[in-house]
């Protein structure tokens, strides 16, 4: 049964809430306003200075005052509007579903277990700190509801993009580049910028009413082969005309997983530990599940949907709980939701939201937790329904506060496990298991041992991770310095992705470990590289797909497209499964 798309019961409930709402938002912005008006980031304080303004503390001056008298003016129509509004959070479903009529059923189904009993999905995460204004400046971001169309259209431009994979054959080496390491040009890439220093953007975002209405080309796949001697020769058959963008990648892949040439490997695409991996300017191609963190915003989460449902036709959003929760204990009051966002090109079966009952501080503010969802892939050789679980989570933030976070992971595990237990069907088929989220802790941190030594991390595989506490050698830390986010390494993202790359920049601009309390940091250790925190994860688990299943990674990517838009850097995950046919006749 298909996902109601209004999280309330009847259009009476959804009427009344839109109306406290409605009596509250002049407050809010005029609150929202009287905080940022005094609140500039890194950025602003540079362009007053090359502008030479100095007319700044009578606008900071006047503004205060002008948002302090609609505040107060509003603030009792805002406390007739909260008395209304409060209560209804009680009938209140945890999330609103939005989902794009496609223009063939083909489109929202993955066909490769039905016609090869293969397919490859692309997952990312990223946490975009979409806060209100006043509080985003806190982070040194500004600019919320701009941010939130820029961010989607940047993502639509990567994601739309052709998928081109290079196969090179070669005496010595034979593999695979990615799209945005391949020799060929990705075109536009220079105009993905984030400050005023920047190229013009290619899309106009100055009119809110067409905000992510640009016409989007369809995705495709495709392939170069330059054949050797010494290998096979790659797949002369014509991909089937039912095969999505996904598929025609899979079918020119048949004759088996081959690593990243070692003559091209500074190009883009590299391989260690069995492990592709690359830093990319632009989103993954043909990206099938985004999950996003911090998308507190109830305005910027619409405009990152209206941006984003032409490439994403299911979308999950304003996920969590406000109010007293669970009812009449005051203790617990939610001013944010959970900041939870996800979109995905398969449908919805199944979604469930759990709210962590032990945040502290300012966290409690925000009903953080877990989402959970049951996604329709398509259909195998045999018919049988292809599903797929994604979770994503948003654990506990502040430092030193380890015991909260464990306590976190053992919920977010039982959850899991219940919600699958619920859900399951025995004559379906379970391709994938994912978590990911910002789980505000790293693996490097001795702060952090606690965290990186939890169970969680037996039962899911994390690609970047050696052990408990020692990351792969390649992997690159997801967490920026905020004071320096606008400087000229980092604030586009082919500067990003250039500084990211080398480890002797990257050192100044993403965020170191944190020592253990009372005990000096010493980092890295003789012989090892300079990684910084990394709290942004995607992990998969095998042990709860079917057993005919295997998984293999394909690639493990650090996306620097948001440069200057959030704090956090991106990463995606892009994982083969094959079907034993063996087994599924079973």
């Amino acid at each position: 049964m298909a996902l109601q798309e209004s999280p309330f019961p009847n259009c009476l409930v959804a009427g009344l809430h839109a109306v406290g709402w409605a009596f509250i938002l002049p407050c809010f912005w005029s609150l929202d306003h009287l905080v940022a008006v005094c609140k500039s980031t890194t950025l602003e304080r540079e362009q007053r200075l090359e502008k030479e303004c100095y007319l700044h503390p009578l606008k900071v001056f006047f503004g205060f005052i002008l948002f302090l008298i609609l505040f107060l003016v509003t603030a009792p129509l805002a406390l007739l509007g909260f008395m209304l509004w409060a209560p209804l959070q009680a009938f209140r479903r945890p999330f609103r579903y939005h989902r794009e009529t496609p223009s063939s059923p083909e489109t929202e189904t993955h066909r490769g277990f039905e016609l090869v009993g293969k397919a490859a999905f692309g997952f990312a995460t990223a946490n975009l700190c979409l806060l209100p204004d006043s509080l985003a400046r806190f982070n040194n971001l500004a600019h919320t509801q701009h941010r939130a169309t820029t961010i989607g259209q940047r993502i639509v431009h990567g994601v739309c993009r052709p998928h081109i994979r290079i196969f090179v054959d070669s005496p010595s080496s034979c593999g695979t580049l990615s799209p945005s390491g391949s020799i060929f040009p990705t075109g536009n890439s220079s105009t993905y910028g984030a400050t005023d220093r920047q190229a013009q953007e290619t899309v106009n975002p100055h009119s809110d009413s067409n905000e992510g209405q640009a016409p989007i080309p369809k995705s495709n796949s495709n392939v170069v082969s330059v054949p050797c001697d010494d290998t096979e020769e790659p797949s002369s058959e014509s991909p089937s005309p039912l095969l999505n963008s996904n598929q025609n990648h899979n079918q020119q892949e048949r004759a088996g997983h081959r690593s990243a040439p070692r003559a091209l490997l500074s190009q883009g695409l590299r391989q260690q530990d069995d492990v592709p991996w690359e830093v990319s300017a632009l989103f993954p191609a043909n990206l099938d599940i985004l999950c996003l963190e911090e998308v507190f915003d109830k305005r910027a989460a619409k405009k990152l949907t209206q941006a984003l449902s032409p490439m994403f036709g299911h979308i999950l959003y304003d996920v969590g709980v406000y109010a007293c929760q669970p009812p009449c204990r005051c203790s617990s009051f939610k001013f944010f939701n959970s900041g939870l966002f996800l979109a995905s090109r398969f449908p919805v079966l199944e979604a469930q939201y759990h709210c962590f009952p032990n945040s502290r501080g300012e966290d409690a503010l925000a009903a953080k937790g877990l989402l959970s969802t049951k996604l329709l892939i398509g259909q195998n050789k045999n018919q049988k329904n292809v599903v797929g679980y994604m979770n994503c989570t948003h654990l506990h933030a502040p430092e030193g506060e380890g015991e909260i976070r464990c306590e976190q992971l053992n919920m977010v595990t039982k959850w899991i496990g219940d919600f699958q237990a619920a859900n399951r069907d025995p004559d379906e088929e379970v391709v994938f298991d994912v978590l990911c989220g910002d789980f505000n802790f790293d693996n490097c941190s001795p702060d952090d041992t606690l965290e990186q030594n939890h169970c969680l991390f037996k039962e899911y595989r994390d690609p970047c991770r050696a052990g408990p506490g020692k990351e792969k050698p390649w992997v690159i830390g997801t967490l920026l310095e905020q004071p320096t986010m606008y400087e000229d390494d980092i604030n586009t993202s082919e500067n990003l992705q250039r500084t990211l790359e080398s480890e002797e920049v990257r050192k100044h601009y993403i965020s170191p470990p944190v020592p253990a309390e009372g005990l000096p940091l010493v980092y890295p250790e003789p012989g090892q590289p300079w990684i910084g925190r990394r709290i942004d994860y995607i992990l998969f688990r095998e042990n709860s797909i079917s057993r005919q299943c295997r998984t293999e990674i394909e690639e493990v990517t650090f996306i620097t497209q948001l440069a200057g838009l959030t704090d956090h850097i991106p990463v995606g995950l892009r994982l083969n499964v094959m079907m034993d046919s063996d087994l599924a006749d079973e």
